[in-house]
């Protein structure tokens, strides 16, 4: 036969090149090497890491980029707000949503009962760091926080919503000075190419990052430690894909598209986030993604980022599950006020936490600290199988936020549908700059 026989057909790449092959594969591969050599699989830690450190290092440009242009091309800054409005009524909306779905299913499936956990003897010590950082996570503080110390200090320290409030005031001036500032805005989006280049290069290093993860989870807790809570892991895990298929998928198909379309669509971002545990790892790819789907570029500048820190979907579903467990283990009988109490500082915990690192933890230590008859000491009961919980928690962070990218940019009519149906049927219309997916070289 041929070497031409078995050549790819013009303009297709051959599977293995394709992105998300080669992040799976990886992580078939990092799961074999940390179950069967755990010490190595520790050991490829700073492989995962240092993925996660370099797409971090882009995040705060791609976010600045996007944003400020995006709204410097915006004719009427009423609709800066508009969006906003509309991303912030849909964060709470299907975030609280969340909150109820785990609620409910802890109560029906009951994961913690008969565990019989004497409070006393629990390791409080364990869980003392998320503790106090939960008592420093206040509202008022988190919201302190979204002010940088200076504009640059912001595109240094790391936090997407100080990126976040500079990109805005710095596209909102572009657009009032108007002519005059057209050569800054020109010099922003040739400066964007650029940038979307660089993470398209990172990129090209995701198998190795989510080998490095994956290796280390597996070699450092092994899967052994999901037999002991293998029912809290399983129920959490059931419900986050209830969660998506049915609440997200039904909010899809409202929207006019299938859920599923859109998890393919996503299928080397979804991967990633699997490998690495981490949603951020695949921010600047989202966002990619997004625009080539049809959304317009203000809503997914807007709506991306402050996603990433109030439309946790995850982190929720996590929240009100993992509390009722700790209860049930503890043999504390919550009442139905006492429940929705919970619920509603979880509600409120949850955006004081928001976009701090282990905020899922830290998170529900603040919600407990709060309701004095679950023990925080009992979040040493799935400190062991919480690095599991993460890859789940990220994953389904991760979906709501492009769920919800695409309804604000329909509702706000900021939506090409014929881009989208394009993307989600495999043919998505290239952007005016390198793809993810695209080959950097």
């Amino acid at each position: 036969m041929s070497a031409s026989a078995n050549a790819a057909p013009p303009g297709r790449r051959p599977l293995y090149r394709h992105l998300y092959v080669q992040v799976l594969a990886a992580i078939l591969l990092g799961t074999v090497i940390g179950h069967f050599w755990p010490q190595l699989g520790e050991a490829l830690k700073p492989l995962g890491d240092g993925f996660i450190k370099l797409v971090k290092m882009i995040i705060a440009p791609v976010i600045f980029l996007t944003v400020a242009t995006g709204i410097a091309g915006m004719k009427e800054m009423a609709s800066v707000g508009r969006v906003a409005g509309k991303a912030f009524a849909y964060f709470l909306v299907v975030s609280t949503l969340a909150l109820i779905v785990g609620m409910v299913v802890a109560n029906v499936v009951q994961p913690g009962a008969g565990l019989n956990i004497d409070p006393a003897t629990l390791d409080a010590g364990a869980v003392a760091t998320f503790s106090e950082q939960a008592h420093e996570a206040s509202l008022t503080g988190f919201l302190l926080a979204i002010i940088p110390t200076t504009a640059l200090s912001a595109l240094t320290d790391g936090s997407i919503l100080q990126v976040l409030l500079i990109a805005i005031l710095f596209g909102v001036a572009l657009s009032l000075v108007g002519e005059p500032a057209a050569p800054v805005l020109d010099l922003l989006e040739r400066t964007g190419l650029v940038v979307f280049r660089l993470v398209a290069i990172l990129m090209a290093a995701a198998p190795i990052g989510a080998l490095g993860a994956i290796a280390f989870t597996i070699g450092r807790y092994g899967l052994g430690a999901l037999v002991n809570l293998g029912a809290l892991v399983a129920t959490f895990y059931l419900t986050a894909l209830l969660f998506v298929l049915l609440v997200l998928g039904a909010i899809a198909r409202l929207t006019g598209f299938s859920i599923l379309a859109l998890c393919r669509y996503l299928k080397a971002e979804l991967l990633l986030v699997l490998g690495t545990s981490s949603s951020e790892a695949a921010l600047p790819s989202l966002i990619d993604k997004m625009q080539a789907a049809g959304c317009s570029k203000p809503v997914v500048g807007l709506v991306v980022p402050t996603g990433y820190s109030f439309n946790l979907d995850g982190t929720n579903i996590y929240m009100s599950l993992a509390a009722l467990f700790i209860a049930q283990a503890c043999n504390v009988d919550l009442s139905l006020g006492d429940q929705i109490a919970l619920l509603l500082i979880a509600m409120i915990s949850s955006k004081g936490a928001a976009g701090v690192t282990g905020a899922g933890f830290i998170t529900l230590a603040a919600t407990l600290s709060i309701v004095p008859s679950v023990p925080v000491a009992g979040m040493a009961l799935i400190l062991g199988v919480d690095r599991f919980m993460s890859e789940c928690r990220s994953l389904t962070n991760f979906i709501g936020n492009a769920v919800a990218t695409v309804v604000v940019a329909r509702w706000d009519g900021a939506l090409d549908r014929e881009q989208l149906d394009r993307a989600l049927a495999g043919a998505p219309q290239p952007l005016a700059r390198p793809s993810i997916e695209q080959d950097p070289d």
